[in-house]
């Protein structure tokens, strides 16, 4: 089966990155697909960064956790990061919300301490309504080079 449009614009996008980032982030996207198989999938090619939300539905408010893609490194976002338990301080921020953790190799995403991170913010979102769409919510016409400088 081949790609959706939207599978091939997202992969346009990521192609754009040194290719260690961009695999980093595929698998990370990857693993979150298939973690949350039902989540939306919501996407928005910004001005910094490449961000890729994961939600229970349509509606960008409801995006737990986000993917983001920078020109040297790839972050996971917890978008209520600051009530999670993080009994190793695996999470980084200081805002009143947000906290995230940046992706150091390809396989981060998979280990023990991040899975049960990841696990715990989902935890109390409720399950999706349908399956697992993959939306391109918004391009911005000016972006700084995805690559590094």
């Amino acid at each position: 089966m081949g790609m959706t449009y939207a599978e091939s614009q997202l992969e346009a996008f990521m192609a754009r990155y040194l290719p260690d980032v961009a695999d980093c982030g595929r698998r990370a996207i990857a693993a979150l697909r298939w973690r949350y198989p039902g989540a939306q999938v919501l996407v928005y090619d910004n001005y910094n960064a490449l961000a890729v939300g994961f939600a229970p539905t349509l509606r960008p408010s409801s995006v737990v956790l986000s993917i983001a893609l920078y020109p040297r490194w790839v972050s996971l976002f917890f978008m209520n990061g600051v009530t999670l338990p993080d009994p190793f301080g695996l999470l980084t921020g200081s805002g009143n919300k947000v906290r995230h953790r940046v992706l150091e190799t390809v396989t981060d995403i998979d280990h023990a301490d991040i899975v049960a991170l990841i696990d715990a913010a989902w935890l109390p979102t409720p399950p999706p309504i349908t399956g697992g769409a993959l939306v391109i919510q918004s391009i911005s016409a000016k972006q700084r080079s995805r690559q590094p400088g």
